[in-house]
C-alpha cells in the first residue's frame, strides 16, 4: 500500500469526533493553506443552490463511525488524488447529506443495498434535483464506496449495481466575435484597476483558462519569449498554453506599470492584485467581469467560463483540431471537449436555415 495511504489510516484519532464541516474546513485549509480554501479547479463562483439543493447546514451525520470514514476518505482523496479544495468540499457536503439520509432511515454503510441507494436517490428527486444533480451525488458515493472497498471497512459496493440518471445534453453557450471586441475595449488602460482588467480579460480569452488558474498565476509563469504561459489546474497538472500578442502586451503592461501601483507590500507573488495589494480572489474576477459584461451592452449573464466556451468555439471554427483544444483547456478526457463540435453542428444548422433559400 503507498505511503500516502497509511497517512490516511493513520489519522482517524484526530478526526474520530470532529464534525463533518471541520473536517471539509481541514481538507481544504491543508491543501492550499487557510486564505486559499476552495480556491483551486473551479469554474467561477457557485451561485446560491436552493435549500433543497445543498442543505446550508452540516447536520451530525448517522453515526461516529461515518463521520470517521468520511473524514479518511476526504484525507484520501486529497493525499493521494490530489484534488482541489473545491472538489473536496463538493464531495464533503454530498456526502454529509447522505449521512442525514442514513440517520433518518436508521440504516449503516456495511449493510446498505442497492434498494437503500435507490431510495436516497429517489429522495433527491422528491426535493426537487435536477438529474444532473442526483449523477453527481452517485458520484460521490461511487467514488466513496470504492475507496471503503479498498480499505476493507464494507465487504461490497452497492452503486455497482445502481444506474446513473440520464443527463440530456446542454450545448455551451458562447460570445460572438463583435460581443468579444465590445468586452475587451472596456476597460479604461489609464488606470491601475483598468490595465488589471484589461490584462485579465485578455488574457482570459487568449487561453481559456479557468478563473481559478488565471488568480493564482505570477509573472514568473510567463515565457514573453515564446508566448506560453504555465499554468497549474486540476490536481495541480501542469500545462503550457499560447498566448496571443494583444494578451501579453496588455499584461507587460499590467506589470509595468499598473501592478507596482496596487501593490502595498513586497512578497506577493501573485500576478492579479486586488486594490488592497492581496491576491484577487476568484469572486472578485467574477463580479468585475460581470461588470464589463453589462458595460458592453452583453444580454447573457457574463461569467469566466461563458469566456472559456467562447475560447474554445472560436478556435475550432477557425480550423483548430479537438486534440489541442484538450490540451489547452486541460481537459482529462477529450470526450468533455467534444461537446464543442455539437456547438458547432448546431451553428452550421442556423447558418443553412437562415441563408439557404430552400431551407
Amino acid at each position: 500500500m503507498p505511503e500516502a495511504t497509511s497517512h490516511v489510516v493513520g489519522k482517524p484519532d484526530s478526526l474520530k469526533f470532529r464534525p463533518l464541516s471541520s473536517v471539509i474546513e481541514m481538507a481544504g485549509k491543508a491543501k492550499f493553506g487557510s486564505g486559499r480554501t476552495g480556491e483551486r479547479a473551479t469554474q467561477g463562483p457557485p451561485p446560491p443552490a436552493p435549500a433543497t439543493d445543498r442543505p446550508p447546514d452540516f447536520a451530525a451525520p448517522a453515526s461516529p463511525d461515518f463521520d470517521l470514514a468520511i473524514a479518511q476518505f476526504l484525507d484520501y482523496v486529497r493525499v493521494e488524488k490530489g484534488l482541489a479544495a473545491n472538489s473536496i468540499s463538493s464531495y464533503g457536503r454530498d456526502l454529509a447529506d447522505f449521512g442525514r439520509f442514513l440517520a433518518r432511515t436508521g440504516n449503516e454503510l456495511d449493510r446498505l443495498s442497492r434498494d437503500d441507494l435507490r431510495d436516497y436517490l429517489a429522495s433527491l428527486y422528491r426535493r426537487g434535483l435536477s438529474a444532473r444533480s442526483v449523477a453527481r451525488q452517485l458520484v460521490s458515493l461511487r467514488n466513496l464506496f470504492r475507496f471503503l472497498v479498498q480499505e476493507g471497512r464494507v465487504p461490497s459496493d452497492p452503486t455497482r449495481e445502481v444506474d446513473a440518471p440520464k443527463i440530456g445534453l446542454s450545448l455551451p453557450k458562447y460570445l460572438t466575435a463583435g460581443e468579444v471586441d465590445a468586452l475587451l475595449a472596456k476597460p479604461d488602460a489609464s488606470s491601475r484597476a483598468g490595465r488589471r482588467d484589461r490584462a485579465m480579460l485578455e488574457l482570459l480569452y487568449a487561453t481559456g483558462m479557468r478563473v481559478s488558474e488565471i488568480v493564482h498565476l505570477s509573472w514568473d509563469d510567463f515565457e514573453p519569449n515564446l508566448g506560453v504561459v504555465r499554468c497549474r489546474g486540476k490536481g495541480n497538472k501542469e500545462r503550457l498554453i499560447p498566448v496571443g500578442k494583444s494578451a501579453l502586451r496588455a499584461v507587460e503592461a499590467y506589470v509595468r506599470e499598473g501592478r507596482p501601483k496596487l501593490a502595498k507590500k513586497p512578497g506577493v507573488p501573485f500576478l492579479f492584485l486586488n486594490q488592497r495589494g492581496t491576491r484577487l480572489t476568484r469572486v472578485g474576477f467574477w463580479k468585475i467581469l460581470a461588470a464589463y459584461g453589462r458595460a458592453a451592452g452583453i444580454q447573457t449573464p457574463l461569467t469566466p467560463h461563458l469566456v472559456r466556451h467562447s475560447f474554445a468555439t472560436h478556435l475550432l471554427e477557425r480550423g483548430a483540431d479537438l486534440r489541442s483544444i484538450q490540451l489547452m483547456l486541460g481537459h482529462s478526457d477529450i470526450s468533455t471537449t467534444q461537446i464543442y463540435t455539437h456547438v458547432m453542428k448546431e451553428r452550421i444548422k442556423q447558418v443553412y436555415q437562415s441563408h439557404h433559400p430552400r431551407a
